[in-house]
C-alpha cells in the first residue's frame, strides 16, 4: 500500500478555511482523513475530545514539546498552544490515507519543509482586510479587544502567504470550496 499525502490547509481566522475543508471533507469525494491537532484551550460548546482537538492540560502539552512529540506546534495566543502530534500523521499517512491538516502558517510551512513534496500547502485568504474584520465582527464571539489581537494576528499571517505552495481567495465561498477540491485533486491524482 502506498502512503498517502499530506495536505495543509492555513488562513487567518474568519477566512472559512474550517467551512471549506468540512464542506470538502463532508462531500466524500476525496479520500482524506482529517488530522486533529492537539490544543491546550478548554474544548467549546459541542467539541469532543479526539474528534475536534485533542485536548492537554498546559503541563502535558509542554511535556508532548520537550518529548518532540509534535511535528509543529506554536504558542498562537499568549499561554495558547496548537501542535501536530507526529504519530497522529505518521499513523494516518502510514495507513495509505490522504490527511488534511488545518493549522496555522509557521506549523503548515514546517510540515512542507519536513515532508517535501509529499505535502501541498494551501493559504485561503480573505478577498481584503476590511472584509475580514467585517466577517470577524458579525461573527460576534470576540470583545473588541480580542477582534483586534485576531486582526492584528491575521495580518502576520498574511505575509506568509507566498511561502506556500497555492493560494485561494474567499470572495465567495462556494467559488473557493471548488477551487480547493480541484487542487487537492490534482496533488492526489
Amino acid at each position: 500500500m502506498a502512503n498517502g499525502k499530506i495536505i495543509v490547509i492555513s488562513a487567518p481566522s474568519g477566512c472559512g478555511k474550517s467551512t471549506i475543508i468540512n464542506s470538502i471533507l463532508d462531500a466524500g469525494t476525496i479520500d482524506l482523513s482529517f488530522s486533529v491537532s492537539a490544543t491546550n484551550r478548554p474544548p467549546r460548546a459541542g467539541e469532543e475530545h479526539g474528534v475536534h482537538y485533542y485536548f492537554m492540560s498546559t503541563e502535558d502539552f509542554r511535556d508532548a514539546v520537550a518529548a518532540g512529540d509534535f511535528i509543529e506546534w506554536e504558542e498562537v495566543y499568549p499561554g495558547r498552544y496548537y501542535g501536530t502530534l507526529r504519530s497522529e500523521l505518521d499513523r494516518l499517512v502510514g495507513e495509505g490515507h490522504n490527511v488534511i491538516l488545518d493549522i496555522d502558517v509557521k506549523g503548515a510551512l514546517n510540515v512542507k519543509k519536513l515532508y517535501g513534496q509529499t505535502a501541498l500547502t494551501i493559504f485561503v485568504e480573505p478577498p481584503s482586510i476590511a472584509e475580514l474584520r467585517h466577517r470577524l465582527e458579525t461573527r460576534g464571539t470576540d470583545s473588541p479587544e480580542q477582534l483586534d489581537t485576531r486582526m492584528s494576528r491575521a495580518e502576520y499571517e498574511l505575509g506568509f502567504a507566498p511561502e506556500f505552495d497555492t493560494r485561494v481567495v474567499n470572495d465567495n465561498l462556494e467559488d473557493a470550496i471548488a477551487e480547493t477540491e480541484g487542487i487537492i485533486n490534482g496533488f492526489i491524482a
